[in-house]
């Protein structure tokens, strides 16, 4: 494996692999890639320490206006049932996830027209005046600058964007010709002008996707510095055009969670529900592969099974608030601890 200890040195000196290397790294097996996994894990220690951070998933609307290919709550699936939370109901989630240890809330939602930036910020100032000491988080999609400043006024903290593809053409295999890569890209830098701590990603395994896009990802986030990566395997959801497209692996995305934490010591970096419905314990290997942050969901019971991004999507056990203390036990197992805390970004110049 000497081609793997000289990616590891092009790592450690926080240069991005070649398209070869990531070609390379895409195609090892899982027991061939402990020395990545072993060097992110050194990293992630330096700077957080054996400290995992839970995130509460609140999924407030299944109702999006867009028609992304890979999506299971695309504009286009007629066979979901579409449901929106109340902001009663939202507060409920979050009364039981304060109790739970939870000091972040996650808003995610398809793009819904039906919450106006009114209600949007009625409902974190609510949840910021109840919860003082907690960070929100929203997951809402493309907006204008003055909505985003409008949610960084009322009190949110932390805004998560996937970026998707930093390649045009690759965008556009992967959403309809009314959405535009360069203007999501846009909107992510707009969001760290405001004073957001910003989170990008990618779906490992898309349809189409080589590994000179992912460097081209690579790329795109040395030059946006965001607080945040979320990256997870893609899984075909079976109402989309991509249903009969293969699923990313875990090996895959496994790598990349090391070549993350690696390249961007500091960031929040989430081991994905994604990646644990594709495995058992996929989410205690993506911690070992250099992830820190995981995101029980505190979704009612009711409404769970109707958000459904891809299929099969775990939604029960350690995926579920409920299962918090399963979560600890299974962290704990691999020498990790779950704490209850905001769980901000470690900014370099604060350590």
């Amino acid at each position: 494996m000497c081609k793997l200890h000289k990616i590891l040195e092009t790592l450690s000196q926080g240069s991005i692999p070649s398209e070869n290397d990531i070609g390379f790294l895409l195609n090892c097996k899982e027991d061939e890639l402990q020395p990545l996994f072993l060097l992110a894990r050194e990293v992630q220690h330096s700077v957080y320490g054996r400290d995992v951070y839970i995130r509460g998933l609140i999924e407030f609307t299944n109702y999006c206006k867009n028609d992304c290919y890979y999506c299971g709550i695309r504009r286009g699936n007629r066979h979901a049932e579409r449901y929106r939370l109340t902001k009663e109901d939202i507060l409920d989630c979050c009364e039981e996830g304060y109790r739970l240890g939870f000091r972040t809330f996650v808003l995610q939602g398809g793009e819904d027209p039906f919450w106006t930036d009114a209600l949007l910020t009625g409902l974190i100032s609510a949840i910021k005046n109840r919860f003082p000491d907690c960070a929100v988080t929203l997951s809402v999609g493309e907006k204008s600058r003055e909505s985003y400043r409008a949610y960084y006024a009322a009190g949110a903290d932390r805004f998560l964007l996937r970026h998707e593809t930093a390649n045009g053409a690759h965008y556009r295999q992967l959403h309809p010709p009314e959405l535009s890569g360069e203007q999501r890209k846009q909107c992510l830098f707009t969001l760290k002008e405001i004073g957001f701590q910003v989170g990008c990603g990618m779906m490992i395994g898309s349809p189409g996707q080589t590994a000179a896009h992912i460097r081209e990802d690579l790329l795109f986030m040395k030059e946006l510095e965001p607080h945040m990566i979320g990256i997870g395997p893609f899984i075909p959801h079976q109402e989309t055009p991509f249903a009969h497209q293969p699923p990313g692996t875990l090996s895959q995305t496994l790598a990349l969670l090391s070549v993350l934490r690696i390249l961007f010591p500091h960031i929040l970096l989430p081991a994905t529900t994604a990646l644990a419905t594709i495995c058992d314990g996929g989410r205690e290997r993506g911690i070992l592969a250099g992830a820190n942050v995981v995101m029980p969901n505190l979704s009612p019971l009711s409404v769970r099974k109707k958000y459904l991004l891809y299929d099969h999507k775990a939604g029960t056990g350690a995926e579920a608030a409920e299962g918090l203390r399963e979560l600890k036990k299974r962290m704990s197992a691999i020498g990790y601890q779950i704490v209850v805390s905001r769980g901000d970004y470690k900014a370099a110049s604060a350590l």
